[in-house]
């Protein structure tokens, strides 16, 4: 296993597939073209990112973050670009936008599959031209912005759909750095499980210094939906209820998917509701932190409680 840190971050590097994923990573580093992070939810695409603008010659600059699906649509236009003094009402003074804040240095564009498709098109020329125009200004203003962008979602399939434009993609695209999910990955689970168990002992001030080979084989034999988020919240609350030196199996609290018999068939659809549904009432109602867990963004989960309502 390797232990990697850069700007008071650390990341597990302990099977063949992470190590592949850092390859692409630091020829990403080397150049200046856009980069598209792939992968689900909780796979650590944001780390990847950081990890990315730290090993660039962008290093210095700053790495400015905007989550696509967490900003009102109304609203993406003037935190993308900003706006100028009197450029709609509420706008009482002049206010940059995140393209000019990561001039010299990396945007990461978040959940880039989440952005309005009127966006995309000025996103595009923004990319093609290399400056922005803020909201009620006359003239444009030149950026060096270096982009990444993540999505959990595939950008094809909802370019089939008209929902993601085909330019767009290609000039996203340049550089594409996967991020496997952690099921099918025991080395994986081990190494960050024993990482994430020390991290939280310590930062907890607990006396748990290893799991047992139970505890280990039941977080193993997991299928992990969240991923990466998932794991570390699992064993930090398996560290809290822990009382000795060892972490053990009765210690590790997972959701149950074995309801499911042949006899009472379900749909994928279902699990996922039930799934949902039990994470919210674990976190006794908090959105924020049920999205947390579930690795998904609180825009998705209130969408997908709406849907829930109507049925």
């Amino acid at each position: 296993m390797t232990l990697l840190r850069f700007h008071n971050r650390s990341m597990v590097v302990a099977d063949e597939l992470m190590a592949t994923t850092i390859e692409m990573a630091n020829r990403a580093a080397q150049s200046q073209a856009a980069v598209l992070l792939c992968g689900e939810s909780g796979t650590g695409k944001e780390l990847i990112a950081r990890y990315i603008h730290d090993k660039s010659v962008r290093a210095r600059g700053a790495f400015v973050s905007v989550n696509c699906a967490a900003i009102p649509e109304g609203l993406m236009e003037a935190e993308l670009f900003g706006f100028e003094r009197g450029a709609f009402t509420g706008a009482i003074q002049q206010r940059i936008g995140k393209f000019e804040r990561a001039s010299g240095g990396t945007l990461l564009l978040d959940e880039v599959s989440e952005m309005p498709t009127a966006l995309q098109a000025k996103l595009l020329r923004v990319l093609q031209e290399g400056e922005v125009d803020r909201l009620g200004a006359r003239d444009a203003i030149a950026i060096d912005t270096r982009i990444i962008a993540t999505t959990n979602r595939d950008l094809r399939e909802l370019m089939n759909c008209d929902r993601f434009r085909p330019d767009l993609f290609y000039r996203l695209n340049v550089i594409r750095v996967d991020c496997a999910p952690l099921r099918d990955r025991p080395r994986m689970i081990q190494a960050l499980a024993e990482e994430f168990l020390k991290q939280i002992a310590m930062r907890n001030e607990r006396k748990v210094a290893h799991l047992n080979s139970q505890a280990l084989e039941k977080l193993i034999q997991y299928t992990w939906p969240g991923n990466i988020r998932e794991l570390q919240n699992v064993v930090e609350r398996a560290v809290l209820l822990a009382d000795g030196s060892t972490l053990e199996a009765r210690h590790v609290e997972l959701l149950d998917y074995s309801a499911s018999t042949k006899e009472s068939p379900v749909t994928l659809a279902e699990v996922e509701r039930d799934h949902i549904l039990e994470v919210l009432q674990q976190t006794q109602g908090s959105r924020v932190d049920a999205a947390r867990t579930l690795g998904i963004s609180v825009r998705t989960l209130r969408n997908k409680l709406k849907e829930y309502e109507g049925r």
